[in-house]
């Protein structure tokens, strides 16, 4: 997947077309909202089960194709996130793009529930990179359950990330992708065999540790875990303890949800050595994310120095918000 160009009148005229008609932008959430909740399923676009891969390829249109995930916790409170990613998705694309922070982006969506109590939890769309990707954010089941136990099925969607996806950046340049999950909980104690048969269908019958898949996923990709202020774990320090235990400084703490896409889009411009921090803030306020862009500096200033930072490629800050940025 990944053919297309995005075009930003085409996605304000759908949205503007949705709004005047009263028409839910995550349509196929208030579809499932009509139906008894035992019926409730992934959309067939977006479900995991008997997947052989998700493809990010290069192409005539899109020579350096850079795989991009974004997978959402949607139980609870983090409904309210996915919603926010799809209001500012131009955006997103157009730091990606236009500023030059990725010379071809694809935008995998997907979601993450509880596989011990969710009717459907994991949703995975494809890399797209033209407004099929607001498509296929859309198609998402904002399902709103989870289990209540401090826990969600992150793991699983990190092995399918890990097991079932194939991009020309790895297999042709040995380039990483970008991984962002945002949530607010921990990940199960270990992936569940039964889990990964009943959700995705692979033949797997022993129980995985959390810690030997996110070792697998990071051979390929560059992982991130974003916990926005959206619940009452968002100061928990067992949360950060334990995402720190498993990607180290790569857990991302947002004081502002509404940031979520300009926080992606800078750790990806920053990790890809186009822009320093201090310039890419400077880029969020002429777009006119000046308050959104506090809160991504917040989140970034942690990490310490990047050492691809300074590379030939990043334009230099030169502004007193330059704050150092590692991965």
């Amino acid at each position: 997947m990944g053919y297309g160009h995005w075009d930003d009148s085409a996605y304000a005229a759908a949205r503007t077309f949705r709004a005047a008609r009263g028409l839910d932008d995550f349509g196929y959430t208030a579809a499932m909202r009509s139906t008894p909740w035992d019926q409730w399923t992934a959309h067939p676009d977006l479900d995991p089960v008997g997947v052989t891969v998700r493809e990010s390829r290069d192409s005539e249109e899109h020579g350096r194709s850079l795989p991009i995930a974004v997978l959402f916790d949607v139980t609870g409170s983090m409904r309210v996130v996915p919603r926010i990613m799809q209001e500012k998705l131009g955006r997103l694309h157009g730091l990606l793009q236009r500023k030059g922070y990725a010379e071809d982006p694809q935008i995998l969506f997907g979601a993450i529930g509880d596989a011990d109590c969710d009717r459907v939890p994991l949703q995975v769309g494809q890399f797209e990179s033209d407004n099929r990707m607001d498509e296929q954010l859309r198609l998402i089941l904002l399902e709103g359950g989870g289990g209540g136990q401090k826990s969600e099925s992150y793991e699983l969607a990190a092995y399918f990330i890990a097991r079932h996806t194939a991009t020309d950046a790895w297999e042709k340049r040995g380039e990483k992708g970008y991984l962002f999950i945002v949530g607010d909980e921990l990940n199960k104690p270990r992936l569940a065999a039964r889990h990964i048969r009943a959700v995705i269908g692979d033949d797997v019958r022993q129980d995985i540790s959390v810690q030997s898949v996110y070792r697998e996923l990071a051979d390929r990709w560059h992982v991130y875990y974003i916990l926005p202020n959206r619940s009452s774990y968002y100061r928990d320090p067992e949360i950060a303890e334990h995402w720190r235990g498993v990607l180290g400084e790569r857990f991302l703490r947002l004081d502002d949800p509404a940031a979520v896409c300009e926080l992606i889009a800078l750790t990806i411009g920053i990790g890809e050595d186009r822009v320093e921090l201090g310039a890419g803030l400077a880029d969020l306020r002429d777009i006119g994310s000046g308050t959104e862009a506090a809160a991504v500096r917040k989140a970034l200033a942690p990490m310490g120095t990047h050492p691809r930072g300074r590379g030939a490629g990043a334009r230099p800050a030169g502004t007193e918000d330059d704050v150092p940025f590692g991965s």
